[in-house]
């Protein structure tokens, strides 16, 4: 009976030794994967606000082109009431010309 009962308390002695054992490696093991755990909890920020950095450059660039473009616009519709205002005046001085025309042949008529 006591044979017995000592190889019992040595093989529980063994097991809780084995147990400890385990435990150690797990808290090892945890500990690192605590570390890798902040390691993407940190890059995933950074990877946010990247993004964030980067929609609001978007949104910059969208702005800025936006702003360009209604300049140009405007410049364009200033350059095309100018034309029409020259094609105007062209017309207004073809007429004069071909008025001038017919008053010399008026007058080229009479002598």
């Amino acid at each position: 009976f006591v044979q017995r009962t000592e190889w019992s308390l040595q093989l529980m002695t063994q097991r809780a030794l084995e147990a400890e054992s385990n435990v150690e490696k797990l808290k090892q093991e945890i500990f690192i994967l605590q570390g890798e755990l902040e390691s993407s909890k940190l890059e995933n920020k950074n990877l946010k606000a990247g993004q964030t950095t980067d929609l609001g450059a978007v949104k910059h660039n969208i702005d800025f082109a936006l702003q360009n473009l209604h300049k140009i616009i405007t410049s364009a519709n200033w350059s095309i009431r100018q034309l029409a205002n020259g094609a105007e005046s062209l017309h207004f001085v073809a007429e004069v010309l071909k008025s001038t025309g017919k008053i010399s042949e008026v007058e080229a008529e009479k002598e």
